[in-house]
């Protein structure tokens, strides 16, 4: 019997805003920007396909998009 996948567990896990954020946050080595809860509803109204089918966040499928968007967003301004 296997063990149960606790890092995909929480990846695939739904989140809150709040609770995205702080999992986002979380561990993030410095030189990568923070997200803060203006910065998520930005991203999300310029991702609303990402947000179709539920209003929640998981790491698994928004944190590398977010993180991408972050960064690129930091470069031109």
């Amino acid at each position: 019997m296997r063990t149960p996948d606790i890092d995909r567990e929480r990846s695939e896990k739904s989140l809150s805003f709040g609770d995205f954020m702080k999992s986002y946050n979380e561990d993030l080595p410095s030189q990568f920007p923070r997200a803060s809860l203006a910065l998520l509803k930005e991203f999300r109204k310029a991702h609303t396909t990402l947000f179709k089918d539920s209003g929640s966040w998981s790491l698994d499928q928004h944190r590398k998009k977010v993180m991408d968007w972050l960064t690129s967003r930091a470069r031109t301004s």
